[in-house]
C-alpha cells in the first residue's frame, strides 16, 4: 500500500489544484456581463434559434468521429511494443507486423468506401 501513497498524493495534488484554479477565477475573475458576452459564440457567425436543416447532423461527422477513435486507439497499441522492442523478441515482431497489417488493411477499406472523403 505504501508504493501507492505517492500516486494518490499527485492525484489529490492534481484536483486540489483544478479546484483552487476554478474557484480563485470565480471570486477574483472581473464580472462585467453584458449582452454580447452571454450569447453562444459560433465562430463569428450570428447564432440562430434553430440548426439549419431541422437540427439533423449528417451521418458523416459520426462516422468520421469513429474512425478517428479506431485509428487512435489502435496507434496507441503500438507504443508499449516500441518502448520494449529489444527485449520480445521476434514473436513480439512478427506479431507487430501482423496487427500492422490489419489496420493497413482497414484503413484501405475505408479509403476505398469513400469514408475519408469529406463533401
Amino acid at each position: 500500500m505504501n508504493s501507492y501513497v505517492p500516486i494518490l498524493f499527485m492525484l489529490g495534488l492534481g484536483f486540489a489544484f483544478a479546484a483552487l484554479s476554478v474557484f480563485t477565477s470565480l471570486v477574483v475573475g472581473p464580472k462585467r456581463y453584458n449582452r454580447a458576452k452571454l450569447e453562444a459564440y459560433e465562430c463569428g457567425i450570428q447564432p440562430t434559434p434553430h440548426a439549419a436543416g431541422g437540427g439533423r447532423v449528417p451521418i458523416k461527422y459520426y462516422l468520421t468521429a469513429m474512425l478517428f477513435i479506431i485509428f487512435d486507439i489502435e496507434s496507441i497499441f503500438l507504443y508499449p511494443f516500441a518502448v520494449a522492442f529489444n527485449k520480445l523478441g521476434l514473436f513480439a515482431l512478427v506479431e507487430m507486423v501482423l496487427f500492422i497489417l490489419t489496420v493497413f488493411i482497414a484503413y484501405a477499406y475505408v479509403w476505398r468506401r469513400g469514408g475519408l472523403e469529406w463533401d
